[in-house]
């Protein structure tokens, strides 16, 4: 079967939000070959097993009250983009989120949520070249060259510090 598409997380097995399983949704009470992997809100039935496919048609949010992403996390963060209400909710109740050390933020452009494409460290940063120094530049405030470079040798793909790499929707750039 084949997995729905989510907007703004176009590959969630990759990151590690969704993960190959044999075991029941306890929303819609079928077994479809995947599970959501990682953490949501929700004020009961938080660690209840959910397939892909209700968190894609909202079933789990409905039936759970789940919420995958936070709501004030979209688009909160600074200069980011203010984004309607619509999409603030298919962020939050309909869309798997992503991994962090400290409550995700989600990344707006161009009146859009961003999609997450991937956590990176160094090594993956470095395809992004001076654009990625410039965006976390922009993101952690003023540093010198010398202090940003050191910030960004730092990350790790799987650990602290790490960047969390999104794309625009509308302009394809990267934040």
């Amino acid at each position: 079967m084949e997995l729905p598409t989510f907007k703004y997380h176009p590959d969630p097995i990759a990151n590690g939000a969704i993960i190959a399983s044999d075991a029941e949704c306890r929303c819609c009470g079928k077994a479809r070959g995947y599970i959501y992997d990682l953490t949501f809100y929700a004020v009961e039935n938080r660690d209840a097993c959910i397939c892909p496919w209700c968190i894609a048609d909202g079933s789990a949010h409905d039936k759970f009250d789940a919420s995958f992403n936070d709501e004030d996390g979209v688009g909160s963060e600074g200069p980011w983009s203010k984004v309607p209400r619509e999409v603030v909710e298919e962020v939050a109740y309909r869309t798997p989120g992503f991994n962090s050390w400290q409550d995700a933020q989600w990344w707006t452009h161009c009146g859009d949520a961003g999609q997450f494409i991937c956590h990176a460290g160094y090594e993956e940063l470095q395809a992004f070249g001076l654009e990625a120094k410039s965006i976390i530049r922009d993101v952690v405030g003023v540093f010198t060259d010398k202090e940003v470079e050191l910030l960004f040798k730092a990350f790790t793909k799987h650990g602290s510090p790490s960047a969390y790499v999104f794309r625009c929707t509308k302009c394809g750039d990267y934040g």
